[in-house]
């Protein structure tokens, strides 16, 4: 396998598992996936629509770009709102998870999706 071919099918798998684990942790704030439900008119509820949303959308590779723009936003509001407080340091506070995320998603808004992604199957089309 070229040196080009296995970037893109890394990329795409980085994408595909970061997605789907997003989305699992949108479907554990709803309590699909354990974890208790909550109120879908509350800061956890839009956290978790932005998770569910945004997880499968970047899943499929469709509008990456801005999703993860946004899903960057959400994942600094997380550490700065739910972490911060507990503490200065990441491994003091729990916010490892929402910053690595923050950093793939910053990845994400700022490179193509690569292969198996709707954007790049539209770009091909269009």
């Amino acid at each position: 396998m070229s040196k080009a071919r296995f970037a893109g099918v890394a990329q795409a798998a980085l994408r595909i598992g970061v997605g789907l684990l997003f989305f699992q942790h949108g479907l554990q704030k709803l309590g699909v996936i354990g974890g208790h439900a909550v109120p879908l008119a509350s800061r956890l509820g839009v956290a978790a629509g932005l998770e569910i949303v945004g997880g499968a959308l970047i899943v499929l590779g469709l509008l990456t770009r801005p999703v993860a723009a946004i899903l960057v936003i959400e994942m600094l509001a997380a550490f700065t709102l739910a972490h911060l407080p507990r503490g200065g340091l990441p491994l003091q506070n729990g916010g490892e998870l929402p910053l690595l995320y923050a950093l793939i998603f910053i990845h994400f808004a700022a490179n193509r999706p690569g292969p198996l992604s709707v954007d790049q199957t539209l770009r091909r089309s269009g």
